[in-house]
């Protein structure tokens, strides 16, 4: 990116964000991370203006003063375990309001480019029965995260039409690298375990990305000529099975193997007897991602291997601990 150009970053204490910016800043970009309150974690030099939240009332206008590319990474995020009364409407309300209400200002503030990080979850929840998703796939999201996201990345194609703003989407899976949390985490702690497993014996196909991937990514699109009202999905550019996954994490754990070939079909009929569905497509289910156009439009492929990416993030477990 251009070391002279002004980028607002948001989600700057979030996993994804805080990675970027700490990326642009090494870089020696002008960063400003507007946040709910100050992160000492990241650099002295990011500007940190005080802001309520992504909300449809927000107004951005001391933060966007100069900004020539904003990269909305700040999202109310998919939870595992849902309180709201009306899930769809909050989501709504910060992800699909909260955006165009950013992106409306950041339009007339004169903002050059929008990059919009989306999910893989507006193309769907898995693959088991067709090819892999591709960005030109006709949207098909299952909960109300994946349909907010698919909502405003509508309403910003409208908004870029008429004002001629670059818009860049980036459609990410599942996210790991050091600090990571949620499902990732747990099949880490589960992979840790000094017993065995019986997940030796599924033969799906998964696409993950890890941190560092998608921040080179996020940012080889944020200023790519080519990349300019396109839609993109991102990976490491090599999906693994559960089991290749699990003995991969073991291998940078120091862990044995020890995974037993119990059959995946069986593992995710138990999932739904008991109640755990949603578990069993997880673990047992295929998700991948045609990211081909990443290197036939961009140029573009992962700096990271899987394995790289593993060792960083289990480093960073390790990190934790100390």
């Amino acid at each position: 990116m251009n070391m002279h150009e002004r980028v607002l970053v948001t989600g700057g204490s979030g996993f994804v964000g805080s990675a970027l910016i700490q990326r642009l800043a090494g870089q020696g970009v002008e960063v400003v991370a507007p946040v709910r309150r100050v992160c000492p974690g990241l650099p002295d030099s990011i500007q940190q203006p005080v802001i309520n939240g992504i909300d449809p009332d927000m107004d951005w206008s001391a933060a966007l003063t100069g900004v020539d590319c904003v990269v909305h990474a700040a999202a109310r995020v998919h939870v595992m375990s849902e309180t709201a009364a009306d899930p769809l409407a909050e989501f709504r309300a910060v992800n699909v309001a909260g955006t165009l209400n950013l992106a409306r200002q950041a339009a007339a503030a004169g903002v050059r480019r929008f990059v919009f990080i989306s999910s893989i979850k507006v193309n769907g929840e898995q693959t088991d029965d067709r090819p892999p998703f591709t960005p030109g796939d006709t949207p098909a999201p299952a909960d109300p995260y994946g349909m907010s996201k698919h909502e405003a990345e509508a309403g910003l194609r409208e908004l870029a039409a008429e004002t001629g703003m670059e818009l860049v989407i980036i459609r990410p899976p599942l996210v790991y690298g050091p600090g990571v949390k949620g499902n990732f985490r747990s099949l880490l702690k589960l992979a840790g375990l000094p017993v065995p497993l019986p997940l030796g014996g599924i033969r799906n196909r998964r696409s993950l990305v890890f941190l560092g991937n998608l921040v080179d990514f996020i940012v080889h699109a944020a200023q790519h000529p080519a990349a300019a009202n396109q839609t993109f999905l991102v990976s490491d550019g090599h999906d693994l099975s559960t089991t290749e996954l699990l003995s991969q994490m073991r291998k940078a754990l120091g862990r044995p193997g020890w995974l037993l070939p119990i059959p995946g079909q069986w593992l995710w009929g138990a999932a739904r007897v008991a109640g755990k569905g949603g578990i069993g497509q997880r673990l047992c289910g295929s998700l991948e991602l045609d990211t081909s156009l990443n290197e036939s439009l961009l140029g573009w492929k992962p700096p990271y291997t899987v394995e790289q990416g593993l060792a960083e993030t289990v480093s960073g477990l390790s990190r934790e601990k100390n």
